[in-house]
């Protein structure tokens, strides 16, 4: 009786959740697929007729293309590179935790996310100035080094489950500390890898504030940046934006659903290990 209780219980909370995470985004379809006059009379009312003409005036508006490439092409770079880049360091870490310096740099890097980026905000902003790197390769930087602390975090705990013995082995067999890292520990990260992988593309897409206060051309705008487009000054167009940011939603939310069983795994593996 007990166990019945409890499952209608997490079956309740469950529906309820769902409903919290899916009536905003029913709203958001419907608004996008509304008039203006059919968005004032009702927000939850199915629209009468389907106005698809406004996902072809935001595309205009917003030069929606354009945006689509900046933001592909920066979150393609920075998931490859920071697969590559931060697998190797948390390996080197996780290797060496017994001496005092990488024990020192991996709680350096972990208290990295502790620190709120308003903070940070206005000297990233004057140096990347300064650096002639307020552009798409200054941006695509920052979200590598900016996802070293999580990532190292969850590599380091993951690298620990690894037997050292594998490594061993492939010494023995003439490989070098690269050859072991490649041929042995990366394929090894693949768990890992999907779930850094996912979450860095999750965040570089959807990112709004950093490429604000770093993108100077108007032309490097990445899709979350355009949508600001729609913010009169004494009005608002929110059936063209809300078409636009369902456009702007749509990639990430299917990535998201057809790869949520490895962002989660991968995180419980790496803070459990």
């Amino acid at each position: 009786m007990q166990t019945s209780k409890n499952n209608w219980l997490i079956t309740t909370l469950l529906i309820l959740g769902s409903l919290l995470i899916l009536f905003p985004l029913y709203i958001t379809i419907s608004i996008a697929l509304k008039t203006p006059q059919e968005t004032a009379n009702s927000l939850i009312a199915l629209p009468k007729e389907w106005r698809f003409q406004n996902f072809l005036d935001a595309i205009e508006i917003t030069n929606f293309f354009n945006a689509f490439q900046n933001s592909f092409l920066i979150t393609v770079v920075v998931v490859i590179f920071t697969l590559l880049t931060n697998s190797m360091v948390a390996y080197a870490i996780a290797r060496n935790m017994h001496k005092k310096f990488f024990k020192f740099l991996y709680y350096y890097f972990v208290s990295a996310m502790f620190i709120p980026f308003p903070i940070i905000m206005l000297p990233i902003v004057k140096q990347t100035s300064a650096w002639g790197m307020d552009n798409v390769y200054g941006l695509i930087l920052l979200y590598i080094v900016y996802g070293l602390a999580f990532n190292i975090f969850v590599y380091v705990g993951y690298v620990k489950s690894i037997p050292k013995e594998l490594e061993e082995a492939a010494i023995v067999d003439g490989a070098s500390t690269w050859g072991v890292f490649w041929k042995v520990i990366f394929p090894l990260l693949t768990p890992m890898n999907a779930t850094v992988g996912i979450l860095t593309c999750l965040w570089a897409w959807n990112d709004f504030m950093l490429p604000l206060v770093l993108l100077s051309d108007s032309d490097m705008a990445t899709l979350p940046l355009v949508q600001y487009m729609f913010q009169g000054q004494f009005s608002t167009d929110y059936n063209l934006a809300f078409a636009s940011y369902l456009m702007a939603l749509a990639p990430m939310i299917i990535v998201y659903i057809f790869a949520q069983k490895w962002i989660i795994s991968g995180v419980t593996k790496g803070a459990i290990k």
